[in-house]
């Protein structure tokens, strides 16, 4: 049993802004962040212990979850609830917390924030490619 690799549970954050409460546009968003944060951590579904979606409480129209069940995730642990309302938080806001099993250190998690959700973590999603709307929103505080 030594010879095992120690596995731990780790937390990868994403975020993205959903263009209109429809059904069709939170599971798309949805889609998106999960593919992203999916290919940026060689995620195999295998090894997702469970995942946390939120949304602000103007998208309302679907259950982000969906989304991984489209994507194969039939055995995870899936929640979606929505986020505290807040004054002057960013609206049509999607945020997902995964929980992985895995050999990598939490530091080496990379997180994913898109389009508008940017502005929640300018320190990880600096060069960010996928999902770059160039919206020029103003600073929210960071999550």
């Amino acid at each position: 049993m030594d010879d095992l690799p120690l596995t731990r549970v780790r937390g990868i954050r994403g975020a993205t802004t959903v263009e209109h409460n429809t059904r069709e546009a939170i599971v798309e968003a949805a889609h998106e962040l999960l593919d992203v944060l999916v290919q940026r951590n060689d995620v195999d579904p295998s090894h997702v212990a469970s995942a946390w979606f939120t949304t602000t409480m103007d998208l309302d129209a679907e259950f982000p979850a969906v989304a991984a069940r489209e994507m194969g995730w039939d055995n995870v642990a899936l929640m979606c609830s929505h986020e505290m309302r807040v004054p002057g938080s960013l609206e049509r806001c999607l945020r997902i917390l995964v929980h992985l099993n895995t050999e990598k250190d939490q530091a080496d998690m990379q997180h994913v924030y898109l389009h508008g959700a940017k502005v929640l973590r300018p320190d990880v999603a600096g060069d960010q490619k996928a999902g770059d709307d160039g919206s020029d929103q103003e600073d929210e505080p960071q999550e």
